[in-house]
Formats: structure tokens, C-alpha cells, sequence
């Protein structure tokens, strides 16, 4: 009998799970409500007078310290997907060209499907469909999330109450990100900065391998300011980091020739006691970073557990 899971969030830990379960001989099918690969990997490329410039405005690098992950790692750059990148330390790796390049060629294997958003997950038979907007899909034999601990605990309230409980007691920090370009290069020695007023973070982007030398600049709040001011206009948001930077370099700076703020309502997420969540007797499953501890990797690890789990199962 051929089985086919539908996995939601196209990410890192939805696409680690969709690997593994193909590789089983398990047919998926990925739905992800944002236009393109990444997650919080992405990269927004922005026009600027001195050309197109991209940002990395989710996560700013990854490290790989357990052996599968650090296999993974190594065939990326065996094929130019990813790169060290010193400046963030000596374990720090990013992809290449932009932060979203593993994603990207994780997706391209698997069956995606972009903007796309389920709203609802409806019983059917001994499946479920998926409804949303875009009207509904399935059957599907089962139904894994790889979403957001606050996304996945609105999904699953009413449906699988045991793991929406634990979904909703898990807490992300947002983030507010700015993305700024400049004509001329700061006078800020460091690439990277941490821990200055309310910058949790800030990088130039051009010492990244593989960029554009545009000079160009990510900034990210401190959780605890994203979250104080995460209603604020994107305009005061963007005033405030530049104004964080402006103190790093000791003097005025330049004004931007193209500057842009995005919010991560859920972006660094907590520590969990499990590697992933799965129910048999309901087909519903979950992974994430959320439910081992906020990196890169440990979404990877998260979405191999679920799959295993599936596999043994199915």
C-alpha cells in the first residue's frame, strides 16, 4: 500500500523529515505558506543604487557539532552550497550565495508546494485533509508540522490536544531584523557585533562568503527589545538600530541608500524535553528547533527523529 504523508513548513526541520522519509520509500508532499524556500533562513534581495544587494535577515549562521548533521554539512560544501565564515567563529558556517542555499536545494527535491497556508486539519476516513484558503488537499494517511511552536499549537488545538498543550508551552523570542545598505564602508572594524544597546546582534553581510561587496548590514534587536517594542512602526524600528549602529562606529555614518525592518514574531526558539512528537493512533506528528533548542541543526535533528518515528511505524 503506498502511503503519503503531508508535511507543513517547508523549513530546515520539515524538509530534514521529508528526506529521510523518502529515502524509506514514503511518498511526501510539503506545504508552506511563504512564496519560496527558507524560513528563518531566508534572504531578501534588495535594489540599491550600487546594485542588487542580499541580506540574510533570519539566522545569521549555523554550526554542526553532531556527526549526521556535520556529514550533511560536509557534502554541502563538497558541492559549493555552503561556506565557513570565521567571523562569526571558527565553527560558524553559512550558505552560499545567500543563507537559504541548503533549503533551496532541499526543496528542489521534493515535491513543495508555496503559498500555500492550512488553516484547518479535517478528519477523513483514516486520514486527514488539509483546508486553507487555497481550498482543501488530501487525503493524506498522515499529517507532520514543522511550524513554529505558537503556529503548531493553533493547529493542533481541538485536533491532537496532548501535543497543542506542549506546542503552546513552548515560548519564541520575536525579532526585529533591519536591513540596511550603505555607498561607502563604516568605519567599524569588527564584521560582527553582539550584545550593544538594543542591537542583540549586528554583521556586515559582504564579509560573508560569496556576497556582493555592496556594504551592506543585518541588525537584529535584542529579544528583550523586539519584544518590548514589537508593535512599533517598522520606520521607529529602523531609526533605532541605525542609531545602534551609528554608536558601534564611534561617529556619524552615512544614510542608507536602501534600508528595510522585518519582524520575526517567532524567531529564537526555547528548549524542549523531546525530539520530536508523533501519534500513531491519529497520524499527526510534529518537529522543530522548538522542541530541542534553537539552531540550525537542531531542526535538522528534530525533523530525522520524527521521520525515524514515522518509519517505525508505518
Amino acid at each position: 500500500m503506498t502511503r503519503t504523508i503531508a508535511i507543513i513548513g517547508a523549513g530546515m526541520a520539515g524538509l530534514a523529515c521529508a528526506s529521510r522519509l523518502e529515502a524509506a520509500g514514503i511518498r511526501v508532499v510539503l506545504f508552506d505558506k511563504a512564496r519560496g524556500p527558507g524560513g528563518r533562513m531566508s534572504t531578501r534581495r534588495v535594489d540599491t543604487s550600487a546594485g542588487q544587494v542580499s541580506f540574510d535577515h533570519g539566522a545569521q549562521y549555523f554550526t554542526a557539532r553532531g556527526a549526521a548533521f556535520r556529514e550533511q554539512v560536509e557534502a554541502w560544501a563538497a558541492d559549493g552550497i555552503v561556506a565557513p565564515w570565521p567571523a562569526a567563529g571558527p565553527e560558524a558556517w553559512v550558505g552560499t550565495p545567500g543563507m537559504n542555499a541548503p533549503v533551496r536545494a532541499l526543496a528542489a527535491r521534493r515535491a513543495v508546494t508555496f503559498s500555500h497556508q492550512v488553516e484547518t486539519l479535517i478528519p477523513d476516513g483514516a486520514g486527514w485533509r488539509l483546508v486553507g484558503p487555497n481550498g482543501p488537499t488530501g487525503p493524506f494517511d498522515a499529517v507532520l508540522l514543522a511550524m513554529p511552536a505558537e503556529q503548531t499549537a493553533a493547529l493542533l488545538t481541538g485536533v491532537e490536544p496532548s501535543m497543542a498543550r506542549v506546542a503552546a508551552a513552548s515560548v519564541t523570542d520575536p525579532c526585529w531584523t533591519v536591513m540596511a545598505a550603505f555607498g561607502q564602508r563604516l568605519a567599524i572594524d569588527a564584521d560582527t557585533l553582539r550584545d550593544q544597546g538594543p542591537l542583540g546582534w549586528a554583521a556586515r553581510n559582504a564579509s560573508k562568503p560569496g556576497r556582493a561587496p555592496v556594504e551592506a548590514w543585518v541588525m537584529q534587536g535584542s529579544p528583550e527589545w523586539s519584544r518590548r517594542h514589537l508593535e512599533d512602526p517598522a520606520e521607529d524600528v529602523c531609526k533605532a538600530l541605525l542609531e545602534g549602529l551609528r554608536r558601534c562606529s564611534g561617529g556619524p555614518i552615512p544614510e542608507p541608500i536602501a534600508v528595510q525592518a522585518h519582524r520575526w514574531r517567532f524567531a529564537r526558539s526555547a528548549a524542549g524535553d523531546e525530539r520530536a512528537l508523533w501519534s500513531p493512533a491519529a497520524g499527526i506528528g510534529c518537529c522543530g528547533d522548538w522542541l530541542i533548542g534553537p539552531r540550525v541543526e537542531c531542526a535538522w535533528d528534530s525533523g530525522e527523529a520524527l521521520a525515524e518515528r514515522v518509519i517505525g511505524d508505518l
